[in-house]
Parts: C-alpha cells; sequence; structure tokens
C-alpha cells in the first residue's frame, strides 16, 4: 500500500463533503507521519486551513489529534488497521578506553569577548484617546401663557416641569398689550372680539344700573317730599 503521497485539495474537498453528509472518512498515515504511518484513522472533523497547516482531525485509537493533507492518504477500500511495532533499539556497544596521552600543559590565551551589540529600546508615547466633547445642558424652556376663560384673562409661567407663576388675573386692556407682541395673523382680531363682547355687556350691565338708580332716586325724592 503507498502512503508516500498525501491529500490533494480535491480528496480534501470530497472529505469536507463527507463529513457534511454525516460519514467519517477513512484515511491512512502517510511515510510524513513518522511512527504512525501505515495506521488507519477516521476523520472526524476538518478546522480551518488559514489558522494552522495541520487542520484535518483524525481519530485512531483513543487519540483525537490535527495533521496536515500531508500527512495523510485516501485509505483503499477494504484496508485494515495495522499496528506498526516498534523497532527494537539496538544494544550499546561496550565503550572504547583510549590509551593515556600525554600533553604538554601550555597556557590558555583567553578568546576575546565580543560586545554584545545594544539594542536601544524606544518607548511609544501611549495613545491618545478621543475624548468626545460634551456639550452643557441648556436651561429648560420657559412658557408664559395667556388664557382667556370665564371673563377673566390670566398669565402663567413655567420652566420646564416646574411652576415659576401660577395663573393670576390681569386687565383687559393688558392683555391686548401682550397679544399685540405676537406678530400671528387671527389672533388679535380673536382678542379684539372678545374685548368687544365684554365691553357690550358691560355698557349693557351699566344702563340697567343706571335705569336702577334712577327709580331708587326718584322714589327717594317722594320720600322727602312726603315729609
Amino acid at each position: 500500500m503507498d502512503t508516500g503521497q498525501g491529500l490533494s485539495t480535491s480528496e480534501v474537498q470530497s472529505i469536507r463533503e463527507a463529513l457534511a453528509a454525516g460519514r467519517k472518512p477513512r484515511v491512512v498515515f502517510t511515510a510524513a507521519a513518522g511512527q504512525i504511518a501505515g495506521q488507519v484513522g477516521q476523520v472526524i472533523e476538518l478546522t480551518d486551513p488559514e489558522v494552522s497547516d495541520e487542520f484535518v482531525v483524525v481519530r485512531f485509537g483513543r487519540d483525537e489529534l490535527p495533521f496536515s493533507p500531508a500527512d495523510l492518504a485516501v485509505a483503499p477500500k477494504g484496508v485494515t488497521r495495522r499496528v506498526v511495532e516498534p523497532k527494537p533499539e539496538p544494544e550499546p556497544e561496550p565503550p572504547v578506553v583510549a590509551a593515556p596521552e600525554f600533553v604538554l600543559d601550555t597556557p590558555r590565551v583567553p578568546a576575546q569577548r565580543q560586545e554584545e551589540p545594544k539594542v536601544e529600546q524606544t518607548e511609544k508615547p501611549p495613545a491618545r484617546r478621543a475624548v468626545k466633547a460634551v456639550k452643557p445642558k441648556g436651561p429648560a424652556g420657559l412658557t408664559v401663557t395667556l388664557a382667556y376663560a370665564e371673563g377673566e384673562w390670566t398669565v402663567a409661567a413655567q420652566q420646564g416641569a416646574k411652576a415659576l407663576a401660577k395663573p393670576y388675573v390681569v386687565k383687559p386692556a393688558e392683555a391686548l398689550k401682550m397679544v399685540a407682541l405676537v406678530d400671528v395673523p387671527g389672533v388679535q382680531e380673536a382678542v379684539e372680539q372678545i374685548l368687544g363682547t365684554e365691553r357690550a355687556e358691560a355698557e349693557q350691565q351699566a344702563d340697567k344700573l343706571r335705569a336702577e338708580l334712577a327709580e331708587i332716586e326718584a322714589r327717594l325724592a317722594e320720600l322727602r317730599e312726603a315729609r
């Protein structure tokens, strides 16, 4: 059985498809795998080849180890697992005792020590972190409300959720001055219409009071004449 050639690209793709289908293809270890050459295992997973060249995970016996495609070959059909017995190590030969030699004791000249090149390390300045500018929070919005209800004009002021001034009554003339500052079509006409209606009602009430006062004065005059 030839175990010298590793897996080709097409064979790796076939193994990937077989794993996706739920099968575990059988492979045989090549001579590049060392002492386990000739043994048969099962491919159980293919990892990322860009991370490591040994991306073919093979289960043989109780071990599950990654190998490169060069370490494996597609196992022919009918191949069974073959356990390679380790070769017996040769017995060590007895050491050879050499004859003693007479050597004159000569002074040794110390070897000149080479100065090791100094490598200067420059510290990189710490990276600056971008600081996001925090926009200061402005004051809450101010709302001034001019309202008319039940014959009275009121003004109220509120900042955010806080009431600065509770509604208080203002004179119609002051309300008209406030509305005059707002240049919005129709607003001033509506206010003048309200003031006209109030003026007419006030005149009617004044005429009624004058008539009642005239009657009271006439009655008072009659009582004076009766003395």
